[in-house]
């Protein structure tokens, strides 16, 4: 069978057939372009988290799975304890409302998603815009923290950052949920519908967090998204 190419060439003047080679060069190379940079762990989006839109999803997503599991990680706990990367403040709020014991604290990289927690009532000074990698909390400022869902959004770089300055300024633990990668490979840095993401396996993740944790649990999490299924990691502090 004749190659459609190979009939169109014939047809084609060779002034207009090398004119379409090159724009489909020119095309094969912006595709190119565009796969490699949607692969470059560096290039993080960012902007999502100051979609409107995005910020409405936050308030039901963990229904049902992460925010049960995280109240019972958080049962027995006492004191202070900071929510990584905290959104729009709803595991806050139903922290608060189930324990009496605690004050929590929140971060998050978006101004907006801050906001958003300061309407439900989240005190002002419990919450902060900052990026994570590098706040300006005490060292042990906090008993225990944890993040949903949030490292994986992070550069590899970031990752190894924000779990060291977690652990300076946590005295006893931390509970991180994070989705790995359900084929048990390194799938490595996605991006799909305005996120970036690592998919990547159990013991690539396990590496990161024993840079600063001697001592680190694997949980199984009820949440399961596509490709994905859902752990708690839990590091306590080095001493």
């Amino acid at each position: 069978m004749v190659s459609y190419k190979v009939v169109f060439k014939q047809l084609c003047p060779p002034v207009v057939w090398n004119s379409l080679k090159l724009v489909n060069n020119r095309v094969i190379s912006k595709i190119t372009r565009r796969i490699r940079k949607m692969r470059d762990p560096e290039n993080q989006d960012l902007g999502i988290y100051w979609n409107k839109a995005f910020a409405d999803k936050l308030e039901n997503w963990g229904e049902g799975t992460v925010w049960n599991e995280i109240q019972f990680l958080l049962a027995n706990c006492r004191g202070r304890i900071l929510d990584i990367a905290c959104g729009t403040g709803k595991t806050i709020d139903i922290l608060s409302k189930k324990f009496a014991g605690v004050e929590i604290y929140g971060c998050d990289i978006s101004d907006l998603l801050i906001e958003r927690a300061v309407k439900k009532g989240i005190p002002r000074e419990r919450l902060k815009v900052c990026d994570v990698t590098r706040t300006d909390y005490d060292d042990n400022y906090f008993d225990y923290a944890y993040s949903i869902g949030s490292l994986e959004h992070f550069t590899e770089d970031g990752i190894v950052k924000a779990i060291r300055e977690c652990s300076r300024v946590v005295k006893i633990a931390a509970f991180h949920q994070i989705p790995v990668s359900e084929s048990g490979k390194n799938e490595g840095w996605i991006k799909c519908a305005g996120q970036s993401y690592f998919n990547n396996n159990l013991d690539w993740w396990i590496n990161k967090f024993k840079r600063h944790h001697d001592v680190i649990y694997i949980l199984d999490s009820v949440w399961t998204g596509g490709s994905q299924i859902g752990k708690w990691f839990i590091c306590l502090k080095r001493n």
